[in-house]
């Protein structure tokens, strides 16, 4: 059974720093790309970041490049999200996702609140 856990969700300050992280059991971990997403109240779930099998490859939305860093580690099936620079628009439900072709598994969210 696939499991995608999120963890590091939390109340922040304006201008602070998170580190999510999602641990996944049941995969293939290194065969699917990883992708972060965020839902904010009343608005539709958003692409936030995307990390190739490798790593060596990222993409981000253009709201957060800059402030926003995602990267993985093979070895312990698990990818991260580094959070800087945080925005009260950046409050939401963080998810991570695994993908390959068709195949698409979520976590169940964790959630980010940024406010004074």
């Amino acid at each position: 059974q696939v499991q995608l856990v999120e963890s590091g969700g939390g109340l922040v300050q304006p201008g602070g720093s998170l580190r999510l992280s999602c641990e996944d059991s049941g995969l293939t971990f290194s065969a699917y790309g990883m992708s972060w997403y965020r839902q904010a109240p009343g608005k539709e779930r958003e692409l936030v970041a995307t990390i190739s099998i490798t790593g060596l490859d990222t993409n981000y939305d253009d709201s957060v490049k800059g402030r926003f860093t995602i990267s993985r580690d093979n070895t312990k099936n698990t990818v991260s999200l580094h959070l800087n620079s945080l925005e009260p628009e950046d409050t939401a439900v963080y998810y991570c996702t695994a993908h390959r072709g068709s195949r698409n598994f979520w976590g169940q969210g964790t959630q980010v609140t940024v406010a004074a």
